[in-house]
């Protein structure tokens, strides 16, 4: 097949021929081709043809600052021409490190104690499971390493982040999930909640339904529970009323740690620093990645506690290193360039930002429900969503994709980049939106809302 045909020598056609493409359908890709960004600016994204686009998913969940923030690009400029690489093996540091270190120990919403930076939130939660691992070793108890995490959760995908994540396609043809790695059901009460159950009923059932997954593994046999205090890949499932005490509740029953996933909701998401925060979680770990450098580099960080900590430190001295590292992690970039985001979220008020103008696109996006395709909409903070359904008794969906392909196609056409996960679309843009914006992006939806059910 020549790839080139329907395109020429175009930069589109050189895509199609040599660029393997992440979430993408590979034959579909050499049939439509790519849409190339060139440049962004704020909350805008312009591509090759010069039509410029609300960026709806802050790329994907992560430019928090927005794009071409001058001080982020100043810090990369500054540190690459002071110390553009080193690592950190073998009691090497620098300063970014340090001082990046001591600020999300400082900023973390329970006390903390070490930071271990990777390059990626898949590395991240791939590094946090081996050091789970690790850690049961020096305990003594082996036979403690299975580890739990959620239906529709979002973990990375790395071989065990992978199998942490609790999506079919994450699964399917990469003979995953890996053995010792189980999934309890998600916590969306509109979808899964029965008839007559309230939120902290159904928050209950959630929590009895890992208790028996605990009971029947044996909790001698479970070392860790994974979740992200706010489901994003999953389709953006915000937990129920009391849903995290309850579930803290049984994890504390049987001495199993507590990974909180804050790739997502950190840095300001939920209206919060942390999702932690919001929904009163105490972790013993954080990951954190994308919002920690508006992903201008990439970056993550492992926050833990000294429960965490100190066994692995105690088998380390034991057997006289901790064998484990990345080239890049801690990269002196990336930690100068997240040490200035920080300096923006905070001195900006993106948080606080997040807060009032994630309400009030909440409340207007909360208008369309009285469509006959809009199941819920949900969200908090600067993180919302819109499920679709064919049939709102059921809320159910005849074709799973149908509706939330046709949605995701008409906003782009209309100028808004979102991301549909099945049926349900996601928003999520740059802490800096202001309430005018989001009213654009609020209209752009009704616009493409409306087409898509004249079309069906």
């Amino acid at each position: 097949m020549n790839e080139m045909n329907n395109f020429g020598d175009t930069p589109e056609a050189r895509d199609i021929a040599h660029h393997f493409h992440g979430y993408t359908n590979a034959r579909r890709h050499q049939e439509i081709g790519p849409m190339i960004i060139e440049r962004g600016e704020g909350i805008h994204v312009f591509d090759n043809a010069g039509k410029r686009y609300i960026e709806g998913m802050s790329g994907l969940w992560s430019v928090g600052v927005g794009f071409n923030e001058p001080r982020l690009l100043k810090a990369l400029s500054d540190q690459a021409a002071k110390l553009p690489y080193y690592h950190n093996f073998g009691h090497k540091s620098h300063g970014p490190a340090i001082d990046l270190a001591d600020q999300l120990v400082e900023i973390a919403p329970v006390p903390m104690s070490k930071v271990f930076f990777t390059n990626s939130g898949s590395e991240a939660n791939d590094t946090v499971l081996k050091m789970v691992w690790y850690r049961a070793n020096a305990l003594g108890k082996p036979g403690k390493r299975k580890v739990i995490s959620r239906h529709r959760g979002y973990h990375g995908v790395t071989i065990a982040a992978a199998s942490l994540t609790g999506l079919p396609y994450n699964h399917r043809s990469f003979d995953l999930p890996l053995p010792g790695i189980f999934h309890t059901m998600a916590p969306h009460y509109w979808k899964d909640g029965r008839d007559g159950e309230s939120e902290e009923q159904f928050a209950t059932r959630c929590a009895e339904e890992l208790e028996a997954l605990i009971q029947r593994e044996g909790a001698d046999t479970i070392a860790a529970f994974w979740a992200e205090p706010v489901m994003g890949a999953g389709g953006v499932v915000v937990p129920p009323k009391t849903y995290f005490e309850k579930i803290q509740a049984v994890l504390a029953k049987h001495d199993i740690l507590f990974v909180a996933d804050e790739v997502i909701c950190g840095f300001g998401r939920t209206g919060e620093m942390f999702g932690s925060t919001t929904y009163d979680i105490r972790p013993d770990v954080m990951v954190l990645s994308k919002q920690i450098t508006s992903s201008y580099v990439p970056f993550s960080a492992i926050v833990m506690n000294d429960r965490f900590f100190d066994p692995i430190a105690d088998e380390s001295n034991s057997i006289g290193t901790f064998g484990h590292g990345y080239t890049g992690g801690g990269h002196p970039l990336g930690a100068a360039v997240a040490l200035e985001n920080l300096a923006v979220i905070r001195e900006r008020g993106l948080v606080e930002n997040a807060r009032e103008v994630g309400a009030h696109l909440r409340a207007r996006l909360a208008t369309l429900a009285d469509s006959p395709l809009v199941g819920e909409v949900r969200g908090v903070g600067l993180i919302a969503a819109m499920e679709l359904v064919n049939d709102k008794a059921t809320k159910s969906v005849t074709t799973v994709s149908q509706l939330g392909g046709m949605m995701n196609v008409a906003m782009q056409r209309n100028g808004l980049i979102s991301r549909n996960m099945g049926d349900t679309v996601a928003f999520c843009p740059p802490l800096i939106l202001t309430k005018a914006q989001a009213d654009e992006i609020f209209e752009i939806t009704a616009k493409s809302l409306r087409e898509v059910e004249a079309a069906v």
